[in-house]
């Protein structure tokens, strides 16, 4: 289960990086307007660089038992984490910066 969230995760960063800027003003109105269930996740969740969400992926992907524990320590959930990810996946330039992190530190 573990390995699947670290594979779906570390995949959805990498091909966001690798897709073209879509249209900045769809995606500049829906980071604006926030959904409910967004809403909810945003305000559980504390936030994070994608350098430091990087990090983070990378010492799971190391440590795959560990995973809740180093989730529980930055105060994130499975759920929250995933959601920090899908977001940073839909940004090209934050999506390149959480590779690199990740590259650096695995």
């Amino acid at each position: 289960m573990r390995t699947t969230f670290i594979t779906l995760a570390l995949s959805a960063a990498l091909i966001a990086g690798g897709c073209s800027k879509a249209n900045q003003t769809a995606t500049t109105s829906s980071s604006t307007q926030p959904t409910a269930g967004s809403s909810v996740a945003a305000t559980a969740a504390p936030a994070m660089t994608p350098e430091q969400l990087g990090q983070l992926g990378a010492l799971i992907n190391k440590q795959p038992a560990n995973a809740d524990k180093l989730l529980a320590d930055q105060g994130l959930t499975q759920e929250t984490f995933e959601s920090a990810i899908r977001k940073v996946s839909s940004d090209p330039a934050a999506s390149k910066r959480y590779a690199a992190a990740y590259k650096s530190a695995s």
